[in-house]
């Protein structure tokens, strides 16, 4: 695996806390994921969960960098955005942003009628007393298209099939990573100050 470069996907937008890395040093010929249950706490041990991951001398050797966009709670997907972006940033390195529902889609994709499957599809989480949060998505192959990002959806809106939102932090970062390694394989530029967390609702109002 030497030839391998060093990548990492930090996925947030949940309760719990995603972490995979391809590791050119690493024997196992894997790639390595943890999944950390922090919740509110994320604010105090993200640094520390992905410097045990990659040891921060090592930070500077990062040749790519992912990160789930969300949607999902607004501190914990704004924490590794920025935390993503900074890095990305002062090292120089490309950032790839995917949203949360994206990574989730050729899982969910299984759940719609066989004579669905192949055409456009909604993929859509209820927000207490907010709305409804949804996004478009099309597979191409093992590809997935995000016709329309994940927003709230005006009332009296009618959407198409319609899947619930599920999620899967372990699979998707792992996704989310894997999308990253073909995107560096393919010398895509990946700017970081384009990637920007997705918040459907205001963070401050009624809750």
């Amino acid at each position: 695996m030497s030839g391998n470069p060093l990548l990492m996907a930090l996925h947030s937008s949940t309760e719990s806390f995603g972490v995979a890395v391809i590791d050119p040093t690493s024997s196992t010929g894997t790639s390595a994921v943890e999944v950390f249950d922090d919740g509110r706490g994320l604010s105090n041990t993200l640094i520390t969960r992905v410097s045990a991951m990659v040891p921060r001398e090592r930070w500077t050797n990062f040749k790519g960098l992912a990160v789930a966009t969300g949607p999902g709670g607004f501190t914990g997907t704004r924490l590794s955005v920025v935390m993503a972006r900074t890095l990305a940033e002062q090292l120089r390195c490309p950032l790839l942003g995917i949203s949360s529902f994206a990574l989730m889609a050729p899982r969910l994709h299984n759940q719609l009628p066989k004579e669905q499957r192949g055409q456009p599809f909604w993929i859509a989480r209820e927000l207490p007393r907010r709305g409804l949060v949804a996004g478009c998505y099309c597979l191409e192959g093992n590809d997935v298209n995000e016709i329309e990002e994940p927003s709230l959806v005006a009332k009296g809106r009618s959407l198409g099939p319609i899947v619930e939102a599920a999620e899967d932090v372990h699979a998707d970062v792992l996704r989310l990573l894997e999308l990253l390694r073909r995107a560096h394989l393919a010398g895509k530029a990946m700017p970081w100050s384009e990637v920007l967390p997705i918040y459907p609702t205001s963070p401050v109002g009624q809750v």
